[in-house]
């Protein structure tokens, strides 16, 4: 049994903060040495906009489930960042909303019912009772539906979700599996003067991606999963929980490590197949400096990334829901027979990656 990602709607908010953050965030740095540098990559980055939950302005329209917006600067006022309590609050008012607008984009109408699976996806919020029931009421889903939660794996958790359909689908081939996955990554600003630990907010925004996943022969067969592992940079990407949120360290040596990674471990993520064989490149947007060393690990032709690229410049890095924007515009403009990989990355550090092919 062949298990579809059959379609992938996403949903981001209203509030475009890419270029505040710029300004807050060189504010923290100061004037000292490490101000050039900030400056110098934020011109490097290939990020446009970056959306966030919270508003720049009190005058803003109630979002789809009626809040009002938190505003950022109340939240974030120097010397006194919020504690991680307040920071969950607010994800649980907001998350629900823009998990919502995802799911109505599937245009699943009166099927929605028939939803047999739902496997929410975050690590940026948590909360019981938490998303995956928020959703069975907000979007009409049967009460008696199956849950799973899949919950602080980082960038590379829709991969695991769409692994964890697969069998679901293979094993109960009349199974409809929808997964959500929602982060709200702007939550978790530090207030730092630490230049790794800027430069990792830099690139982070929010969204949310909604995928069906069934028997029925439409969009991507899910073929082949496989995780390449480097624990000895295990340390080069943590996310721990903090007393003022999440705390996020992404070392500058990543890219390296994940060209190594793929390199080392090349024959066994492509499953044997060469890389002249994939048509689709379905990459994980970690940043600019991230695509740049998988195109250069894996040598691929130019223009093979231009649609994770094209992600990261209109959104930046979503963590998990971001490899699930690549693939809904893979599915826009896949041809039958094309064959595809999708690999995102994360701690451990750890390379998900899952083969596919357009149906």
């Amino acid at each position: 049994m062949t298990a579809y990602l059959n379609r992938v709607a996403t949903a981001v908010p209203p509030n475009d903060v890419h270029d505040r953050f710029v300004a807050f965030a060189a504010d923290l740095l100061g004037e000292g040495r490490a101000r050039p540098v900030f400056d110098r990559l934020v011109s490097r980055s290939q990020i446009d906009h970056r959306w966030s939950v919270l508003s720049l302005s009190p005058e803003v329209p109630p979002d789809s489930v009626g809040v009002e917006a938190a505003l950022a600067e109340e939240l974030y006022r120097r010397g006194s960042f919020p504690s991680t309590g307040e920071r969950m609050r607010i994800f649980e008012r907001f998350a629900i909303g823009l998990a919502v607008r995802a799911v109505e984009g599937l245009g699943l109408g009166d099927r929605a019912r028939d939803v047999t699976h739902v496997i929410a996806v975050s690590c940026t919020g948590l909360s019981a009772p938490g998303l995956d029931l928020q959703l069975l009421q907000a979007c009409g889903l049967d009460p008696s539906v199956e849950r799973t939660v899949i919950g602080f794996m980082g960038c590379y958790a829709a991969i695991n979700a769409l692994k964890m359909a697969r069998h679901v689908v293979r094993s109960d081939p009349a199974a409809r599996v929808l997964i959500v996955s929602v982060e709200l990554c702007t939550l978790h600003l530090q207030e730092t003067a630490d230049l790794e630990q800027v430069l990792s907010f830099l690139v982070f925004g929010d969204g949310c991606a909604a995928a069906l996943v069934s028997a029925e022969p439409s969009g991507l067969s899910l073929d082949r999963f496989h995780a390449a592992l480097m624990p000895e940079a295990a340390s080069q990407i943590t996310w721990s929980v903090g007393d003022q949120g999440f705390n996020m360290f992404l070392s500058g040596q990543v890219p390296a490590s994940v060209g190594q990674a793929l390199r080392q471990g090349r024959e066994r993520i492509l499953g044997g197949a060469e890389v002249a064989d994939i048509d689709l490149w379905a990459v994980h947007p970690g940043g600019r400096s991230v695509l740049d060393a998988v195109q250069a690990a894996l040598d691929l032709p130019m223009g093979a990334l231009a649609d994770s690229r094209e992600v990261l410049r209109a959104n930046g890095n979503m963590s998990s829901a971001t490899v699930l924007f690549v693939l809904e515009r893979m599915l826009a403009k896949a041809s039958g027979g094309e064959r595809g990989i999708a690999m995102a990355f994360g701690p451990g550090l750890t390379a998900e990656t899952m083969m596919f092919k357009a149906a």
